[in-house]
């Protein structure tokens, strides 16, 4: 069975943790939001402007081949029909 070998420690993990149910301060949640924010490593200037053009290349790659999919498919409809 899985159970059987997952160990000890994972059955020690099991029963421990916060309950579902419990909310955070809105305070402490900002807070923690800021400081996981402090831990981001940022990209740079020439980073971002690459990923930025990759993302809108692959877009108009995608584009371009639904819409290539469709006429094809509008015609081959067409030409079936009339």
């Amino acid at each position: 069975m899985a159970t059987e070998t997952r160990g000890d420690a994972a059955a020690k993990d099991e029963g421990s943790g916060k309950p579902a149910g419990k909310r955070t301060n809105p305070v402490l949640f900002v807070r923690q939001v800021i400081a996981e924010l402090r831990k981001v490593i940022w990209p740079t200037r020439r980073e971002l402007v690459t990923y930025t053009a990759a993302a809108l290349m692959f877009v108009l790659v995608m584009i371009a081949i639904v819409s290539g999919l469709d006429w094809a498919l509008q015609k081959g409809v067409f030409w079936l029909f009339t």
